[in-house]
C-alpha cells in the first residue's frame, strides 16, 4: 500500500466507485428481478409511489458502510479478496437485518425473498467493494 493509498482520497475515489456500482446493479436488479420476486407477493404493503428521501438515503449511506468496513481494510491487507469477503459478510448481515425482521413481521414476506434478498446483498457488496478496490488499488490513490 502506498503512502496515499487508503488517505482521504482514496476513501472518496471508494465511496464514489461503491455508490455507482450498487445503484447501478441494484436498479437492474429491481428493474428485471423486482417485478417477479417482490411485487407479486407483496402488492397489498407497497406503497403506490416509491419514497425517493429514504432511497436517495439508503444509497447514500450504505456505500459508506462498504467502504468503511470492507475496502479500506483490505487496501491495508492489499487482498482484493478480503474487499469482497468483508464487503460480502456486512452485506449478509445488512440485508438479513432488513429481511428476517419482515420475514418475522410482515405475512406476505416469504422465505424465498428473505434467501434471495440476503444472497444478493452480499453478492453486490462484495462485487463493489472488489471493484473499488480495484480502482483505488491499481491507481494507486
Amino acid at each position: 500500500m502506498t503512502a496515499v493509498q487508503g488517505g482521504p482520497v482514496s476513501y472518496l475515489v471508494a465511496y464514489i466507485c461503491s455508490f455507482l456500482v450498487i445503484v447501478t446493479i441494484d436498479a437492474t436488479w429491481l428493474g428485471t428481478i423486482g417485478p417477479t420476486l417482490y411485487r407479486q407477493p407483496l402488492r397489498e404493503i407497497l406503497t403506490p409511489n416509491l419514497r425517493i428521501a429514504p432511497a436517495v438515503a439508503f444509497y447514500l449511506m450504505y456505500p459508506i458502510g462498504v467502504v468503511t468496513f470492507a475496502v479500506m481494510p483490505a487496501l491495508h491487507s492489499e487482498s482484493i479478496t478480503n474487499a469482497f469477503g468483508l464487503a460480502a459478510l456486512f452485506g449478509a448481515i445488512a440485508y438479513a437485518t432488513y429481511d428476517l425482521t419482515n420475514y418475522a413481521t410482515l405475512r406476505n414476506w416469504t422465505l424465498k425473498i428473505t434467501v434471495v434478498d440476503i444472497i444478493f446483498g452480499a453478492v453486490l457488496s462484495g462485487v463493489a467493494a472488489a471493484t473499488s478496490f480495484a480502482l483505488v488499488s491499481f491507481n494507486a490513490l
